[in-house]
């Protein structure tokens, strides 16, 4: 079974009206003008899911800053799991520090939403390392067991459209402020999984994953080999990051490792499946 657990969708309206929704979106714009950008509904999504032999994918819409957006895109992502409720999983886009965040996790948990995410600490304008901007939210996804995906990125190397100034040492503080909460950083954490070498890290992000969204642009296949040999293998989620990268381009470099078949059936789709399986999705 292969799951991608990182794919984004966008409503077929917001898809015609881009630049309208984004007058007051400045990371949205940022990111929708940008070369490399493509949009895409549910229902692209599916047909690119049969090409490239994806079983089930994780949806989202965009995390905008706006509540109200946030909310029109999670209508469109209830409504097409539902009626796609064998292929596509929901994620819910929200704002952290907005008031009524929980009412908003608790309405899409209602409506078959099962994680939060992407989110976007400096696109949405939110300290992560904050406790007091984080921990409704938080509490409220542990409550119904939704996993929280956040958009990580690494701190050197060459700067790039969506590459942001949140740092790892943040990240780290969100993790210890809700270490019982699964959260999956996505784009590898930034390179923040390495510093599970070290003893304190390890035990205090047990319940943190990492998802391998876009790091074809990044990362030689040789890192899921680190994961492996670091006894994490099992913390690694496939994500696409589609449509920026179809999900075909990743078979190349997973092939290029030391992996068992075993272990690559674990990142392609087990080790999602079992932390499904924990928000109570049985696919």
């Amino acid at each position: 079974m292969r799951i991608d657990m990182h794919v984004h969708v966008t409503p077929p309206d917001i898809i015609k009206q881009y630049q309208k929704f984004g007058e007051k979106e400045p990371y949205f714009t940022l990111l929708s003008n940008s070369p490399q950008n493509r949009f895409v509904t549910a229902e692209e999504v599916l047909t690119h899911m049969q090409e490239a032999k994806i079983d089930h994918s994780v949806i989202f819409g965009f995390s905008f800053q706006d509540m109200g957006l946030c909310q029109y895109v999670n209508d469109y992502v209830m409504e097409v799991t539902r009626k796609y409720k064998d292929k596509l999983v929901g994620f819910a886009a929200v704002v952290p520090q907005h008031p009524h965040v929980e009412q908003e996790i608790e309405r899409c948990y209602q409506g078959g939403l099962r994680g939060i995410g992407e989110l976007f600490p400096a696109g949405q304008n939110f300290q992560i390392d904050d406790a007091n901007q984080t921990a409704a939210m938080a509490n409220c996804s542990k409550h119904y067991h939704m996993p929280i995906i956040v958009h990580t990125n690494e701190p050197i190397g060459h700067d790039y459209i969506g590459k942001t100034s949140t740092s790892l040492r943040e990240i780290d503080a969100f993790i210890k402020h809700h270490p019982d909460q699964p959260i999956i950083l996505a784009h590898w954490g930034g390179g923040i999984f390495i510093y599970e070498h070290m003893k304190e890290i390890k035990e205090k992000f047990k319940n943190v994953y990492y998802d391998t969204a876009a790091m074809i642009f990044l990362y030689e296949p040789a890192i899921y080999d680190t994961a492996k040999t670091m006894g994490i293998l099992d913390k690694v989620l496939f994500g696409s990051d589609y449509p920026l990268v179809s999900p075909k381009r990743y078979d190349k470099g997973l092939k290029e490792t030391t992996l068992t078949e075993q272990e690559q059936n674990a990142i392609y789709g087990g080790n999602a499946k079992r932390l499904l399986e924990v928000c109570g999705i049985r696919l």
